[in-house]
């Protein structure tokens, strides 16, 4: 295995301190059905990092960010358990497959893998630690799943699906320009069609988000 340079470091650490600062204080419920769980766009930057340099360092940014959270809103290790799991089911997998596959066609099929990977895991997931963390039978939690859980991590990763398709470029180009990021570090650039794709999936999924509210 490489050693991962000072610059990548300081790149990864910048990322995770991003994740986090976002997670503290970008959060909202998306679906009324499970009022506790919160969306925050920290995957989008931790899938960015994973884009960047593979899924080694969604993975290791994922459980700094996971860590961090706990000291500065508190929470507990099944909480950190939690929020590795979801991430890393995105993030990691979506960088996974974009890292064997450089293209656009990559980049849009690791994050659809991303999301059906992460709505399975959580809705298995929730299954086995939602009674035991909230104290509540699991068939009330089997009850949560289509109006609930499913739901809510359909949109949550279908959001930062389509943010990191819009975001990616941009960022990428700034690290560059910072020297944070050299050309041949990352991976290769997301086209400018797919900042257009990016856009209306996010602003769908936005919509759906705002009609589920009952605000349109």
């Amino acid at each position: 295995m490489k050693k991962m340079s000072v610059k990548k470091l300081t790149t990864m650490g910048i990322l995770s301190s991003l994740a986090v600062i976002l997670s503290i204080f970008a959060y909202f419920p998306l679906v009324p059905a499970v009022p506790w769980l919160s969306y925050d766009p920290k995957d989008i930057v931790i899938v960015i990092g994973g884009f960047i340099y593979g899924p080694l360092a969604s993975f290791l940014m994922s459980i700094i960010v996971s860590f961090l959270e706990i000291v500065f809103k508190g929470g507990s290790i099944i909480d950190v358990l939690m929020n590795v799991i979801s991430t890393c089911a995105f993030a990691c997998v979506a960088s996974y497959v974009y890292k064997k596959n450089h293209t656009k066609k990559g980049a849009v099929i690791g994050l659809i893998c991303g999301v059906l990977c992460t709505v399975f895991c959580m809705t298995l997931w929730n299954y086995i630690i939602t009674p035991i963390y909230y104290k509540m039978p699991r068939e009330a939690v089997v009850s949560m799943w289509l109006p609930g859980i499913i739901l809510f991590n359909v949109l949550k990763s279908g959001i930062n699906a389509g943010v990191t398709l819009f975001l990616y470029k941009s960022v990428v180009t700034v690290l560059r320009r910072t020297n944070l990021v050299e050309k041949g570090e990352s991976q290769q650039n997301l086209e400018s069609t797919l900042i257009v794709v990016g856009i209306f999936i996010t602003l769908t999924f936005i919509c759906i988000v705002l009609s589920i509210q009952g605000i349109i």
